[in-house]
């Protein structure tokens, strides 16, 4: 059955505008993508096919675009707007933290981290600098790794942020394993920080973790 012939409440376009996207499923979403489906299959069953091989939705937004050119269904148009939707989001995402807001919902820099640093097949430690009114001023990758870590030197972290005068950071880095729990090394990393930071009347505002799912965050657990 075409998806013209379903119920109209329940064809993803008219379910989108009725209940929201996030009323969708993410098979749903990328079908009103794909528009239509592979010979013999609708959107939504394309859509699925590929969530199921290449998925979840996570991993395949990760392709690159000469990947994405390789999936059936997708072909050169549809690989390259699929890799521009994705930048779009990615940029949107960006806008609080690059246009000079202050940093009000502490889960958005936990968002940014994520768009920055998930994904990467080597460990990344970042730091986000701010002002007193916690607006930000740079983001920088201060230390890069192999898949089993990355060495942070608090005094680096100390130096750029009195070259930036920041009144606040927010640092965060990756785990390529997957696994999103601090370790005893993040912890000890983090009091160290604290620490440095400290002496120069710098807040050390909170440490993310970026693995898969949600950014953990270091000073909601209570270890910062």
């Amino acid at each position: 059955m075409r998806i013209q012939d379903w119920p109209s409440a329940e064809r993803p376009r008219e379910k989108l505008l009725a209940r929201g996207a996030r009323s969708l499923s993410d098979a749903e979403l990328l079908a009103i993508f794909l528009g239509s489906g592979l010979r013999g299959h609708d959107a939504v069953a394309t859509a699925r096919g590929l969530l199921n091989a290449h998925g979840p939705l996570r991993a395949l937004l990760e392709c690159s675009p000469a990947q994405l050119l390789q999936l059936p269904g997708l072909g050169p148009a549809r690989a390259c707007t699929l890799a521009a939707v994705l930048e779009l989001a990615n940029r949107h995402l960006s806008a609080q933290l690059e246009r000079g807001e202050a940093l009000a919902d502490p889960g958005a820099a936990g968002r940014y981290f994520a768009q920055r640093l998930r994904g990467l097949s080597h460990e990344v430690f970042a730091a986000l600098f701010l002002d007193a009114s916690h607006r930000a001023i740079a983001f920088e990758e201060l230390f890069r790794g192999t898949i089993d870590g990355a060495e942070v030197h608090p005094r680096e972290v100390v130096r750029r942020a009195l070259a930036h005068n920041a009144a606040a950071v927010i640092v965060g880095h990756n785990h390529p394993s997957g696994n999103p729990e601090p370790s005893g090394a993040d912890r000890a990393v983090t009091a160290r920080l604290r620490h440095a930071l400290d002496l120069v009347d710098i807040r050390l505002l909170d440490h993310f973790v970026i693995a898969d799912g949600p950014p953990v965050s270091m000073a909601a657990r209570g270890m910062l």
